[in-house]
């Protein structure tokens, strides 16, 4: 069984300066780096924590924020700030008074800070320009519009490291310095030194110049995706390590890593979703295929069952995006336990259906989630011993894939159309049921998981677990057809989740009265609602989505946290910056919008433009070949590789 001190941290908020804490005041983050470096600007607007604080992360050592390099225990960022010196006066950026914003030309990620102080103006621009070294790199710029000579002084740090910088300024002049923030990762700590000159590497602006550009006539909604281009593989090192929530879980999951590395293949960042699909099969798929979450190996009651399907269903995708079969025969082995792990006779239910007690969210026993079967566990199984294979096929195991394609049917087969333990009813998919076929409604936790009264699983009940936004991926993921009956029974049931005790919006992951954790709304679960009401032509709730996130904290920066509420830190952990939600974004463009999907017998092209969108452009790598997409609203599109109609 679980432990429940697994779901408690002892990171509290007020110890410390402000900005140990995630959750400032208006806060934005901005993040940079090459694998080899992880970095965040900080901009802090509202006057909590330091209004423009520079960060920076190994990325191979998951820690919170308050353990960042740069962060010191009693001053926090307040060293890393720029100062500028002017006639025995220092000034610095203002809460209020400075303004920081991706700059959407600069040929690698740049993050761009604007402010005054003693009458000169001061931009500073970082990133991380080169892909050999593990180097933060931040240009600053002085401006004189004076009509007078000025002389001044720069300074900035990290902890008890200094720099500074005096600078003579003619009339109507600016001035550049530029500082390097190096990684020393074997010291586990960073070394600031002034550079002469701003590093230039081909390599680096290769790999960025490489990635998608997807156009959707939607100002907010282009940056949207520019945005988790340009943070998406910054968030996975040179190894292929990744932190599920930044700051937050410090852990591992293959479900949330396999995510992320389909949608790094779908944006053209072959290299990092190789080392990460490679890195999964090595490191989070064991020998007899069980595979880890949370960084941990389950006993079979508390295995989450979809991670298997989903690793399936992820990488085939993968191979026929980029062609990469090779990955494939290397680690056959793995794959092939992997798909027969959950069909072992310690999961079987006679009905068909796959049991255990564990639930898509983590939920368990001592949450009372009892033995039973869990819909989307038979959804991504069955989906993913389908793509499996698939695989099978494409590297001549011939015996293996007419066993998984009739194993993944009799599977679909049982939780769409068993006539006692289908997984759906007049309200659509249902999230659970009993091992007596009897659906699960309610659940009371035991005092082993030790939850605090303030979370609603902590008190009084009912607490009901129906609906539950996983019920939207069979209707994404093309299991069942998007505008069936089910299908919109479904996403008429779902509406409970949008605005449950909270009113800025967003869906919750499932019915709050049965949230362990504090309640609140849900990024990447409201995505997956999103993703599924595009399919059936509710374009209204994905715009509702989108327009959701625009309005929400992290929406000028493009980075999100894992939910929006009120967090009981500790015994909880401060929320984090959730890496899964750049992925579900970048698969809501390109596999739904634009209609992308690669096929076991060739590329399909379905565009679905949400309304009010009147087109879409987009240019795409695919096989090694650019792949240029234009849609228009009338429903008719175009699509050329390299210049010439597809298939022709």
């Amino acid at each position: 069984m679980i432990d429940a001190s697994e779901h408690f941290y002892h990171d509290d908020p007020n110890s410390g300066p402000e900005d140990v804490r995630t959750k400032l005041k208006d806060v934005e983050y901005f993040f940079l780096g090459n694998g080899l470096i992880q970095a965040a600007v900080q901009w802090a607007p509202a006057g909590e924590g330091t209004p423009i604080g520079l960060l920076v992360m190994n990325p191979d050592r998951l820690r919170k924020k308050r353990e960042a390099l740069t962060l010191d225990p009693e001053t926090g960022l307040a060293p890393t700030q720029l100062a500028l010196k002017v006639g025995g006066l220092v000034h610095t950026a203002r809460a209020g008074r400075c303004r920081v914003a991706w700059d959407a030309r600069a040929a690698v990620p740049t993050v761009v800070a604007t402010w005054s102080g003693g009458g000169l103006k001061v931009t500073e621009r970082f990133s991380c320009p080169t892909w050999s070294k593990p180097v933060l790199v931040r240009e600053v710029t002085v401006s004189n519009p004076r009509g007078a000579r000025v002389a001044c002084e720069l300074a900035t740090g990290a902890g008890r490291q200094m720099l500074r910088r005096r600078l003579t300024l003619a009339p109507k002049s600016s001035r550049s310095a530029v500082v390097g923030c190096t990684l020393a990762a074997a010291a586990d700590r960073v070394k600031l030194a002034w550079l002469p000159r701003m590093p230039v590497d081909a390599a680096c602006r290769d790999f960025w110049a490489g990635l998608a550009r997807v156009q959707l006539g939607d100002t907010r909604l282009d940056h949207f995706f520019r945005a988790s281009c340009a943070q998406l593989p910054v968030a996975v090192s040179r190894r292929g390590c990744i932190d599920g929530s930044i700051w937050q879980y410090n852990l591992e999951w293959l479900r949330d890593q396999a995510i992320i590395a389909l949608a790094l293949t779908l944006i053209g960042a072959t290299g990092p979703a190789t080392t990460v699909f490679d890195r999964l099969l090595r490191k989070f798929v064991t020998p007899e295929g069980d595979t880890l979450d949370s960084s941990e190996k389950r006993n079979p009651a508390d295995v989450e069952l979809d991670q298997n399907g989903l690793l399936l269903c992820t990488l085939k995708d993968y191979v026929l995006w980029t062609g990469n079969v090779d990955l494939v025969r290397r680690h056959w082995a793995k794959i092939a336990a992997a798909a027969e792990f959950p069909l072992q006779q310690v999961f079987r239910h006679p009905s068909g259906l796959l049991m255990n007690c564990r639930e898509f969210w983590e939920r368990s026993r001592m949450h009372g989630i009892e033995p039973g079967a869990e819909m989307i566990y038979q959804c991504y199984v069955a989906h993913g011993l389908a793509a499996g294979a698939v695989l099978a096929r494409l590297t001549g195991h011939e015996a293996e894939a007419v066993r998984w394609e009739a194993e993944g049917a009799k599977l679909k087969d049982a939780f769409l159309n068993h006539p006692r333990y289908r997984m759906h009813d007049r309200r659509g998919f249902l999230k659970r049921r009993r091992l007596d076929g009897r659906v699960l409604e309610t659940v009371t936790a035991s005092p082993a998981a030790q939850l605090p009264r303030a979370v609603p699983l902590g008190g009084r009940g009912p607490h009901f677990i129906n609906p539950d936004a996983s019920s939207a991926l069979p209707i994404a993921l093309g299991v069942i057809p998007p505008r069936s009956p089910l299908a919109r029974r479904t996403l008429k049931s779902l509406e409970v989740l949008w605005n449950q005790d909270w009113k800025h919006g967003g869906y919750g992951r499932y019915h709050v009265t049965s949230e362990p954790d504090s309640p609140g709304s849900w990024p990447f679960a409201s995505l997956f609602i999103a993703r599924a009401a595009l399919e059936a032509g509710d374009d209204a709730k994905v715009m509702r989505v989108l327009r959701w996130l625009d309005a929400v904290n992290g929406a000028q920066a493009g980075t999100w946290f894992e939910f929006y509420g009120q967090r009981l830190a500790p015994p909880f952990p401060q929320v984090g910056i959730v890496v899964w939600n750049w992925a579900e974004l970048i698969i809501l463009y390109v596999q739904h919008i634009l209609g992308i999907r690669p096929g076991e017998h060739g590329l399909e092209v379905n565009p679905r433009l949400p309304k009010p969108l009147k087109s879409a452009s987009a240019r795409l790598t695919f096989r090694g070949q650019t792949l240029g997409l234009n849609v228009a609203r009338n429903g008719d599109f175009r699509v050329t590789v390299n210049g010439k109609p597809l298939g022709g």
